[in-house]
């Protein structure tokens, strides 16, 4: 049983969070050629609106072939510039990998934040799968762990998620700096790419209108 004994709501989004600042993480699938022994691979991902994973894979490569055969995946992020491994957070994600129909809708989002998998997403090998999560490890240091169940990570379907794309297009019009590109803004934080290097940053409240999520940006900003 999965329990969560002190402020579990916390978690997740602390686990949310963490996935959010990284880009790529280590994707444990179960291998076809090897007779279900744990395949483990390096891969890109973006974390979506609702807090689903959303990766670009070949359909030649090996973890792509196992999740044909076996949807079970998990995946792990870590701070990867800290070189105390044992006492960063991290965070794993058990649950299913599924074949996305709307390719156009998910490549939108996604080559904001990876514009140079454009070359990836024109070839029709290339396609996109969303992990769902069923479980969530979170691991903030010694003595910091916790098992997060779905219910305290999901984020429920919000106005944010229509308005995305009419608050960047508002906040990349009024950026006075060449060098800097609003990519993504969430309930959580917001993404932008300062002469070209990707920077997170998190709100200190959980927003769901873009109305809130200005007024958090202004906060953060000044």
């Amino acid at each position: 049983m999965i329990t969560d004994k002190t402020a579990p709501q916390d978690h997740g989004r602390t686990a949310r969070q963490l996935l959010r600042a990284h880009r790529y993480g280590a994707l444990g699938t179960l291998s076809r050629k090897f007779d279900g022994h744990p395949f483990t691979s390096i891969t890109p991902y973006m974390v979506d609106h609702d807090g689903s994973l959303l990766i670009l894979i070949s359909g030649l490569a090996e973890h792509t072939k196992n999740i044909l055969g076996d949807s079970r995946v998990s995946l792990i992020t870590h701070n990867q510039e800290d070189p105390h491994i044992q006492t960063q957070g991290r965070v794993t994600v058990v649950g299913h990998a599924v074949f996305q129909q709307d390719r156009e809708r998910c490549g939108k989002r996604y080559l904001r934040y990876f514009p140079e998998a454009q070359t990836y997403f024109d070839m029709a090998d290339f396609n996109f799968y969303r992990i769902t999560p069923l479980a969530i490890r979170y691991i903030g240091g010694f003595g910091d762990i916790h098992w997060v169940k779905t219910e305290n990570y999901h984020v429920p379907r919000n106005a944010l998620m229509e308005e995305e794309e009419s608050l960047l297009a508002e906040l990349n019009a009024q950026t006075k700096v060449p060098t800097r590109q609003w990519l993504g803004v969430d309930c959580d934080g917001y993404d932008l790419k300062i002469d070209g290097k990707t920077q997170r940053k998190a709100f200190k409240e959980f927003v769901v209108t873009a109305a809130e999520a200005r007024a958090a940006i202004v906060r953060s900003e000044n």
